[in-house]
């Protein structure tokens, strides 16, 4: 059975550059990949890392699927704060990633049951999910499952944590403009993927890291249930993974736990 992967890079610049090989490994071994793609600080110079890659032919996106993590309720896709139009613009517009094989979650849906319903079965019609990206949020959630009292199983609505609003309002003009719910993938969505990719920068990000690696699994810590998943790759970079090293006295670079 495979465990953890934990990879530590010296910053953000490697730590992109290694999450854009685990991709480009997944295009190479099947290029009619499905993949779930996350949005975010996190994840954007992996996609900057994918965009210099085709434009030096060395990958081809073309028949690759998305499917995007989440998505704010209440913003259109032309918004510039929408995941849609984050992807459009990282991705879609900087490879030949095509965007008819882009599928999102409609943050403008007046029927959130059934488009979150919807959401599933096309997953599940593709095939299911080869490989999924993840970024790891201060309270441990990954996509918008917040803490809470159990996993969510499916994609859902979720009411978002103060928390999270404010580590997001600097994407916004104003905290005010942050919305209050959002559409996201359900952690059993999330762990039904063959793959999972965690991308964690930053020192905010260091004791959550070592609470997912290390504490108990638990659904107010979301992303702790990835100890549970076959296989896992995650790459922080050494400020996040910080409190992993001295705890465990880590002193290289390459980890399965």
């Amino acid at each position: 059975m495979k465990k953890i992967k934990l990879i530590i890079t010296k910053d953000y610049e490697e730590m992109s550059s290694m999450a854009a090989d685990v991709v480009m490994e997944q295009v190479r071994q099947n290029n009619k990949s499905v993949i779930g793609l996350a949005t975010g600080s996190s994840p954007l110079g992996m996609y900057q890392c994918l965009a210099r890659a085709w434009d030096s032919g060395h990958i081809s996106l073309t028949e690759i699927h998305g499917y995007n993590l989440d998505e704010y309720q209440g913003l259109a896709k032309s918004n510039p704060q929408s995941f849609y139009h984050y992807l459009k613009t990282n991705l879609v517009d900087t490879t030949d990633f095509q965007e008819q094989n882009l599928h999102v979650l409609d943050g403008m849906c007046e029927n959130t049951d059934s488009v979150c319903a919807d959401y599933e079965k096309d997953i599940r019609d593709a095939g299911g999910l080869d490989l999924q990206l993840l970024g790891l949020g201060e309270t441990g959630h990954i996509g918008f499952n917040e803490p809470d009292t159990s996993f969510p199983r499916y994609t859902h609505q979720v009411k978002l944590e103060e928390k999270t609003i404010m580590a997001n309002a600097r994407f916004f003009t104003s905290p005010d403009q942050v919305p209050h719910f959002a559409l996201t993938m359900g952690v059993g969505t999330i762990m039904s993927s063959r793959k999972i990719l965690l991308m964690v920068s930053g020192s905010p990000k260091a004791a959550i890291l070592y609470q997912v690696l290390f504490g108990e699994v638990k659904p107010s810590v979301p992303a702790s249930i990835l100890q549970f998943h076959p296989d896992v790759t995650i790459i922080a970079d050494e400020d996040a993974s910080r409190i992993v090293r001295d705890k465990t006295g880590f002193g290289g670079t390459v980890y399965e736990l």
